[in-house]
């Protein structure tokens, strides 16, 4: 009689477990004096609107260095090979062109066609981010097909799903205070299961620092 191969009797859910595929990008700005938390700089200047920049990226990097999945930096201007993101935990890829929305579609487009199954997008204006809330969205995908990370000026500051949907990098007023709300009504239009991880604060302006930096 012949052994049968291992797994071949295996039940669903272990063979869906076998192939999950997870993949975190991180959209990030090239540290350059002047090009980094504009919005910031006008309040504070641009030497120390890099300085703080350059906090919230090794807080990134800090925060995401050994998570369990593969990750890839987006860099907006140009791939730095000697830079905080170290080359054995990080592949790295050059922003496509368009706006937000036409770039952060694209790079889930790009993530799905390599075969990833779950796929999560941050930036790096968030402090309070966490380790733990970046693995709770993948763990919320085994079970939803969006997950959304809400920021409390009205964006959101993670993103996730199992199939690309075009919709939601279409027609949205980036960096307002409309991106997440319109995200929600397109995701409760297209009848999409879903979750909100917890309400966190991006660092954009003077107001975001001083109500939300580390002390």
């Amino acid at each position: 009689m012949a052994i049968p191969a291992l797994g071949e009797f295996g039940c669903a859910k272990e063979r869906k477990y076998m192939s999950e595929k997870n993949l975190l990008m991180l959209f990030v700005r090239n540290p350059e004096l002047g090009k980094v938390k504009t919005r910031l700089a006008a309040s504070v200047g641009p030497e120390t609107a890099l300085d703080i920049y350059l906090h919230l990226l090794r807080h990134t990097r800090d925060i995401t260095q050994s998570l369990p999945m593969d990750k890839v930096v987006y860099y907006a201007g140009k791939v730095e090979e000697e830079d905080l993101w170290p080359r054995q935990y990080y592949k790295k890829k050059l922003q496509p062109d368009g706006d937000l929305g036409e770039r952060m579609k694209m790079a889930f487009e790009v993530a799905f066609a390599e075969g990833y199954t779950s796929v999560v997008i941050i930036g790096s204006d968030c402090p309070q981010l966490t380790s733990d809330i970046i693995n709770q969205a993948f763990e919320e995908l085994k079970t939803h097909e969006v997950v959304i990370g809400p920021a409390l000026d009205g964006g959101y500051y993670l993103l996730g799903m199992k199939h690309l949907h075009p919709e939601f990098f279409r027609n949205k007023r980036w960096s307002t205070e409309h991106v997440f709300p319109d995200t929600l009504y397109d995701i409760e239009r297209l009848h999409l299961s879903h979750t909100l991880l917890p309400y966190l604060s991006d660092i954009d302006k003077l107001e975001d620092l001083q109500d939300n930096w580390p002390a």
